[in-house]
């Protein structure tokens, strides 16, 4: 087995994504054997966009694809200099977020944080799902910039980007620690997961949660564990996060459902099952995000689609473009997390209607800031009292 590697001057230049993506999808050479990515959501592993090299696997008679290795997930430690990312984002109901890790173990197909994996000279397909980057000095670096003079505190978002309780979490305990420093510095915190492994945390989040300073959001996409195993390969099962909501509830914390994405033709149908059994769960919130595709999303999402649900292929792939402007992605703010058209106005009406007949609130819980108490950081001035 050998690879091909391509190099010009049209490596350099941006393509059509729609182009990129037939490419893509044709050319099954770039599709990894199904063994070496068991238990992976992407089928596709292209080089990423930046990359002035693309590189295909070819049979050379002198080893088989059957001889190639499994993609294993591997961890790198990443040591930024800062760990709070800002955002002036009119759509984003936060200006402030956190990431323990870089890329996600759960696979999730179309999850619209892949193409940052390219800024690393990797792939948004396979490598965004098993070359992970930990981050084990976050919580000492959230230390340190709560600390500095003049910062104003304000809800901090994390798993916006990837989940911060993905199962590396469960050996690197990351997120456990960063909740630890926000815990003592009375800081208001928004958490968004679809794992179960939150619940390890309520004994934190619960203590939060008293003074009004922690929420949590748990995202449900499917109640079909067939399409859920097939969409989101190494997340929990839709019946263990609905656990989890209630665990949450149960324990004095604010928690809402997150059905993101929706996506037309596959599980659409299911909004108002979702918003039920979340209530029933104890959810006491509740929003949803239609299906995003930017950048290298739109090939790997399609060819996934093409390979495990070819007969609604075009149907799914119409309906998202009816809603973007006829294309697969409009990242337009105020349209790019809800869409535009008929039918989009249709799943919005359905989800308002849902919502309002079960008493779920749609708009975000304010949290409080102002009993934020700065760490007394080493090389922090401390407190004379």
């Amino acid at each position: 087995m050998n690879l091909l590697s391509h190099m010009g001057q049209a490596a350099f230049q941006p393509a059509n994504t729609a182009d990129i993506a037939d490419a893509l999808i044709q050319a099954s050479g770039l599709r990894v054997d199904a063994e070496r990515r068991r238990g992976r959501g992407a089928g596709l592993n292209p080089s990423g966009r930046f990359e002035p090299t693309e590189r295909t696997t070819f049979d050379d008679g002198w080893t088989t694809l059957e001889d190639m290795p499994p993609f294993r997930t591997e961890v790198q430690v990443e040591k930024p200099r800062s760990i709070i990312s800002r955002n002036e984002s009119p759509d984003i109901p936060f200006d402030r977020s956190l990431n323990p890790y870089r890329g996600c173990e759960h696979g999730c197909i179309y999850c619209f944080a892949r193409p940052t994996h390219s800024y690393m000279g990797l792939s948004a397909g396979l490598d965004f799902e098993a070359k992970l980057f930990a981050k084990p000095d976050a919580p000492k670096l959230l230390e340190r910039e709560l600390s500095k003079p003049g910062y104003k505190p304000r809800t901090l978002a994390i798993g916006t980007n990837t989940d911060p309780y993905q199962p590396i979490e469960r050996e690197w305990r990351i997120m456990r620690q960063v909740l630890e420093v926000l815990n003592k510095a009375n800081h208001p915190v928004a958490i968004v997961t679809k794992s179960a492994l939150v619940m390890r945390d309520i004994d934190i989040l619960a203590s939060m949660a008293e003074r009004g300073l922690a929420k949590v959001a748990v995202s449900v996409t499917t109640l079909d564990r067939k399409l859920a195993r097939t969409m989101e390969p190494r997340a929990s099962t839709p019946s263990r996060r609905l656990e989890a909501v209630k665990a949450l509830s149960e324990a004095g914390i604010p928690t809402g459902v997150l059905m993101a994405p929706v996506i037309p033709a596959l599980n659409d149908h299911e909004i108002e099952r979702v918003l039920d059994s979340a209530k029933a769960a104890g959810a006491v919130e509740a929003g949803y995000v239609i299906l995003r595709l930017p950048l290298e999303v739109s090939p790997l999402f399609r060819d996934w689609l093409l390979q495990n649900y070819p007969d609604r292929y075009r149907h799914v792939m119409s309906l998202v473009r009816s809603m973007r402007g006829g294309k697969d992605y409009d990242a337009e703010f105020g349209k790019r997390m809800k869409g535009a058209g008929p039918y989009a106005w249709q799943i919005s009406r359905r989800f308002e209607m849902a919502t309002k007949r079960l008493g779920l609130v749609r708009r975000s819980m304010q949290l409080r800031d102002d009993l934020f108490v700065p760490p007394n950081h080493s090389g922090v001035q401390l407190s004379l009292l």
